[in-house]
This record gives C-alpha cells, structure tokens and sequence, in this order.
C-alpha cells in the first residue's frame, strides 16, 4: 500500500505532525532528522541541525550566532510483515509510508529558538479483504471455521508533533533547552474479533468486555444464540489523519555541555504526554451468529492512549577535525503507556435494541520498558561531504503472548548509514538509510509473526 501524499498547504501545516508512520522502537522512529538517523538515531550531545526538537532540545545551542535556517525533509519507512499459521501464510500490504517535515529555526545571542512539524511514530498494517487468516474463526460456542466479516482487517496510528523549542546558553560550555509540544494523535481500526476470543474476553482472558451493551449481548447468549464474530469498524481515506482523533501536550527538557573541543555531553528528559480521548462519531460495530447480522453505529472513543516519558543520554566525541564519534543510550517507559488497549463505543438511534448502550473493551498489552543503544560515526571525506554510519540495538517491548498481528511493533536493532553534502555556504542536503533486519515471535494464537524494515530520509536545509 502506497499512502498518498498530495495536499494543500493549508491542511499540511495543520495535519503534518499527525502523518501516520510505522515505527521501528516500539512506536518510535529509529532516528529523528537525516543526520542521527544515519548516526545510529543518536543525538543528545552533538549538532544534528533542526531535529535537536525531536532529541535534545539543547543541541540548538550548536548553531552559529545571528543565523536563521529553514528544513524541509521527507521520510519513507517500508515495513515488511508476514503472518503464519497452521501453514496459512498472509502478507501486510502497507508497506510504504510517507512523512513530510519542516521547521525554522533562529540563534539571537544566547537564545536559539523557532518552530518545527513532524511524525513522532505509530503503527500500521492491512491485510486486505481476503486475508486467508482473517477469513474464519471460530465460535463463541466452538464451532471451528465460520466465516467472518470479509471486509478489511487494517490498523493505523499515527502520532505527530507541532513543536515550539528554545535553548538559552547559560555558560559558553553549557546550554539548557526545552520545547512546548502540541501533540496530534490519530487511529483507524478495522478488526474482526471470533466468537471464540469475544468469549474469553468476556470471561476476563486477555482483557474484558463490559458495559450495557454486553449485558444485552450476554441475554441474546443465553437464549442460546451463538456468535461468530465482533467487527470494530472506524478508518478513512486521509493520507494524514485517521478517523478517530485526539489533541494534547508534551513537554522536552534537556542540556549539553562541552568539556573541550573534543569532548561533549548530553542529555534529555521527554515527558508522558497529556492526550485528550481518540473519538469520532463515525464509527460501526457489528455482531453476526446463528441469528443473522446486527450493526449499530454511534461514537468510539479510545481511552487513556498516551506517549512515553523517555529519558536519554549521550556523549559526543571529536578526536580530530575529520572524525565524529557519537554514543547514546535511551530508556523508553512504554510499560506506563502500553499496560492495555482501551475503547468505549456508545451506540446511537440506528439500531433500536441498542440505542444509547455502551460496549467497554479493553485489550492486555502489557509492554515492558526499552532501552536503546546507539552508536554513530561522521567522517568528513572533503570541505563539502560527510559520510555518515551507526546502529542501535533494543529489547522487543511486546510480550509475545499478546503481540497482536494488528500492531507488529518488535524490530529491535537497526543499521544505518548515509551522508550530508554542502552545497554552497547557504544549502546543505542529507540523507540516511536504515535497514531493521527481521525479528520473529510467536503469540498466544500460535500464529508467527515476522516483521524487518528498510527506511530512508532525506533533508534541504537552507540558511536564511
């Protein structure tokens, strides 16, 4: 799936920052900007340009004094998703995803301060409507191999970022930072969810369904109807938002301070954000069984989903005038953020039976904390050419047992490479590669999961 990228200008400074991505650190990107990720997705203690937003907002402190710049970038992330079971095998057919960026940044004496939009992360997958492992299930009173929905099994979130940082130089050896970030977060869901799991959540396997609308459902089982599927239906065509949308804030605090010319330090503390509900009034759900099908449509709203409080460190090394050598090491809190997946739909006047009840669902994630290992390395081949490289290592955040083929997000390690070139004393471009290779994991459904990614990036960055 190619994700579409022509729009207004207009709705391109609003929507920016909410571009959906596919993330490869949990929900994060490996690197923010061309220059870090091709050093490793370092960047506390070093200059790495307008990215210090989405790092360590200190590092503006590098620019030179009384200069302006504008940055323009454009990222292509490939994810690459295979799902196995009992010898069926299914593909993601998203596999292409598209964010734009850009930013202004100012130096005035000690202040550096301006303005930046970009994604931070997400997760997506689509599997079609004739996904040969979504096409059947089994009941909720055992009946193997009943048809589901038919209909696109897909998610999609996305999370972006309109970013407002300063930085102030407190000593010539020590400069502090910190942005004020207005955080959009968006969602599409299509899921078709088997008797046979709808059963278990309603027992408390795995997560819990509760709710006046699961009391009219557990009557309809009592009377003896049987279920085969539960289908949770929000998504649109928006190659920048999706259907379910919410706002918020973030903050970012960080320092850096140079020991010499050959040694600096850095680090930086980005706070948990303060999101409102993902809603939208379009949503569906459908129940189908022995009984026919029944849809009802009304409001979703998906509760308590927040960004982690990450905290990171790193030292920047110069032993010469030709070579940079960067180490970082991040620790990510997703264990917070990711305990479990929250939703309420609230039924309207479309289906008489149901108006006005409400369906309560949560699902277990129970995430654990990441920590992120990063190394990079610049060589200055000329005046104009730097030829960049690194990599990261992480531990898998998902726990296997409920790693869901929906939201894949296991890539662990990444090597990375790429270069910048000056063009003249006003233009520089740059651009960096990585490749996630593949990780594997089985989940409690016993289906097999493989996910590997090959990511690019690319910068104009004109001073002003």
């Amino acid at each position: 799936m190619i994700r579409k990228t022509a729009c207004s200008a207009v709705a391109l400074l609003v929507l920016l920052g909410a571009t959906p991505a596919f993330a490869t650190n949990g929900m994060n990107l490996e690197g923010y900007g061309p220059k870090s990720m091709a050093m490793g997705g370092t960047g506390s203690a070093y200059d790495i340009g307008n990215s210090a937003v989405m790092n360590n907002p200190a590092t503006l402190g590098f620019m030179q004094e009384g200069t302006s710049n504008v940055s323009f970038g454009l990222r292509g992330l490939h994810p690459h998703i295979k799902l196995e079971n009992s010898g069926v095998t299914d593909r993601s057919d998203a596999t292409s995803f598209f964010m734009p960026s850009m930013s202004y940044m100012r130096r005035d004496g000690r202040f550096s301060y301006g303005v930046a939009m970009l994604a931070q992360g997400g997760m997506g997958t689509d599997y079609s409507d004739d996904s040969p492992l979504f096409s059947m299930g089994t009941s909720l009173k055992g009946v193997a191999g009943v048809s589901m929905s038919g209909e696109d099994i897909r998610s999609e979130v996305g999370v972006g970022r309109i970013m407002f940082p300063v930085a102030y130089h407190l000593t010539d050896q020590t400069t502090l930072g910190a942005s004020f970030d207005v955080v959009i977060a968006s969602m599409d869901l299509q899921m078709d969810m088997d008797g046979q799991h709808l059963a278990g959540m309603m027992a408390g396997n795995g997560g819990s369904i509760s709710g006046s609308m699961a009391s009219s459902l557990g009557a309809i089982i009592g009377g003896g109807a049987d279920i085969n599927y539960a289908r949770f239906d929000f998504s649109n065509d928006s190659p920048w938002i999706g259907r379910a949308v919410g706002f918020g804030t973030g903050l970012k605090f960080g320092f850096t301070h140079q020991f010499s010319k050959a040694v600096s330090v850095g680090a930086s503390y980005h706070s948990q954000t303060k999101l409102s509900d993902l809603e939208t009034n379009k949503a569906t759900l459908s129940f189908a069984g022995d009984f026919g099908e029944q849809s009802v449509t009304g409001k979703i709203k998906v509760r308590n989903f927040e960004w982690p409080a990450t905290f990171a460190a790193g030292i920047a090394l110069n032993p010469s005038d030709k070579f940079l050598i960067t180490g970082d090491v991040k620790f990510i809190d997703w264990s917070t953020v990711m305990d479990k997946f929250e939703m309420t739909f609230i039924a309207d006047d479309s289906n008489p039976g149901f108006a006005g009840q409400n369906l309560d669902v949560t699902m277990k994630q129970d995430w654990k904390d990441q920590t992120v290992w990063s190394v990079g390395v610049q060589y200055k081949a000329t005046d104009k050419l730097a030829l960049r490289a690194g990599a990261s290592f992480s531990t898998n955040p998902v726990p296997d047992e409920y790693l869901n083929p929906l939201f894949p997000a296991i890539t662990t390690n990444h090597y990375t490479f790429g270069f910048g070139y000056r063009v003249n004393d006003a233009t520089s471009i740059a651009a960096a590669f990585s490749w996630a290779p593949e990780v594997k994991a089985t989940n409690g459904d016993q289906t097999v999961i493989s996910h590997s990614q090959t990511n690019w990036a690319l910068s104009l960055t004109h001073m002003l």
